[in-house]
């Protein structure tokens, strides 16, 4: 779904009010900048509060957009951004859908959220994606199970723009302490294994930016 989901750019990020809080996010950003993988810290609607230099490589050639780049919200990035797929590999089945999942639960948890709420609005224009979210999604976990759905220890294919790593695979780990759990945040890293699929690199300039309703998981409402 190449369109500018929402039109604007997240509203800030809070920050911790204590300054211990603060201090402690500081030093937690010098930690996560010592990993050599992608890592991540996110809120609960998927903002992101730190990340490492790894990660911002990772996402290095994704062009601009106004609501969607990974640096700003990850969540808007797999959603919308056409050129998450020229990164995360089988896109629609291995990332979307479970982010999907995901998504679903925090709404559920935080229903009054205006930040949620604004990514289901942006779900709902789009017929493709709001079709998933509200018959397919359903569907798919049930054939999946709930362990598909689950980050901590998914294996997910990904097209690094380092030819070192090119087609590879990662494995998401969730490493939260427990300070970061009580500000509310959550911390994933992108275990990245050799390459070992140069098949998916030559579909990367094929698939390089979709247009609109890029999922095809459910079909399109007939007219």
């Amino acid at each position: 779904m190449a369109y500018q989901a929402g039109g604007q750019r997240s509203a800030p990020r809070p920050v911790p009010k204590s300054l211990e809080a603060r201090a402690y996010l500081q030093d937690y950003d010098t930690l996560l900048e010592s990993v050599a993988f992608p890592s991540v810290v996110l809120d609960h609607r998927w903002d992101v509060v730190l990340a490492n230099t790894a990660f911002e490589t990772l996402f290095r050639d994704v062009g601009p957009h106004p609501t969607a780049m990974p640096g700003d919200n990850f969540l808007r990035f797999v959603l919308f951004h056409p050129d998450a797929s020229t990164v995360l590999g089988e896109h629609e089945s291995r990332w979307c859908l479970p982010m999907l999942a995901h998504f679903a639960a925090a709404l559920e948890r935080h229903a009054h959220d205006h930040g949620l709420q604004e990514i289901r609005r942006d779900i709902s224009q789009d017929p493709i994606m709001e079709a998933a979210y509200r018959h397919g999604l359903p569907h798919w976990i049930r054939v999946v199970g709930e362990q598909a759905v689950e980050h901590d220890g998914a294996v997910r294919p990904l097209l690094h723009p380092d030819p070192r790593w090119g087609a590879t695979d990662c494995r998401v780990v969730d490493e939260t302490p427990r300070t970061l759990l009580d500000m509310g945040y959550r911390r994933l890293t992108l275990v990245l294994r050799p390459a070992r699929r140069p098949a998916l690199a030559a579909r990367r300039t094929v698939r390089a930016r979709r247009t609109a309703n890029h999922l095809s998981v459910v079909p399109a409402p007939e007219a």
